[in-house]
């Protein structure tokens, strides 16, 4: 049986789920990469769950948490991730199945997106998802005017990577 908590915490991930997804495909190249980091990125989730004051929206915390969860991860120059065991979790969630099937315009975009640092990375993301520069620079842990300033200089780079 399922505590309240449990049940809100399975809910809201499976209502966002595909944060996670978008995330992994930034930060992985194969789809044994992408499961690995979804689920490590769910496990830190569900470890920090209790502390998640509700101060800003669920799906800006879950950004934060997983890009912190992704950078911190392949930062490390090792291929092989250390992961906390499934099974130690008795939850399940239902996965909708990721299309990565895209247009080779979108395979362009995203394989420059690729050559970004991992903080430009996780700013473009946000900025493709419509986030308002605030919920951009809370989830990241940097100032508004930052944010802006980052986003500008990034399209700058993308345009460069895409049109040399």
């Amino acid at each position: 049986m399922r505590t309240p908590l449990e049940k809100k915490f399975i809910d809201l991930l499976e209502k966002h789920q595909n944060i996670a997804h978008k995330i992994c495909r930034m930060y992985t190249y194969d789809a044994d990469s992408h499961k690995d980091l979804f689920q490590e990125i769910t496990v830190q989730l569900w470890k920090a769950y209790p502390k998640f004051r509700e101060e800003s929206k669920f799906s800006t915390w879950m950004y934060r948490v997983a890009f912190n969860t992704a950078i911190t991860l392949y930062r490390k120059k090792k291929r092989r991730v250390q992961t906390s065991p499934w099974e130690d979790y008795d939850f399940k969630i239902s996965s909708e199945g990721y299309d990565s099937t895209l247009d080779d315009n979108l395979k362009l975009m995203y394989a420059a997106i690729k050559e970004l640092n991992d903080i430009d990375k996780a700013l473009v993301l946000l900025y493709l998802e419509d986030k308002p520069y605030s919920e951009i620079s809370e989830a990241l842990g940097i100032s508004e005017v930052n944010a802006r300033v980052k986003m500008n200089r990034v399209k700058t780079k993308l345009k460069n990577i895409l049109n040399p």
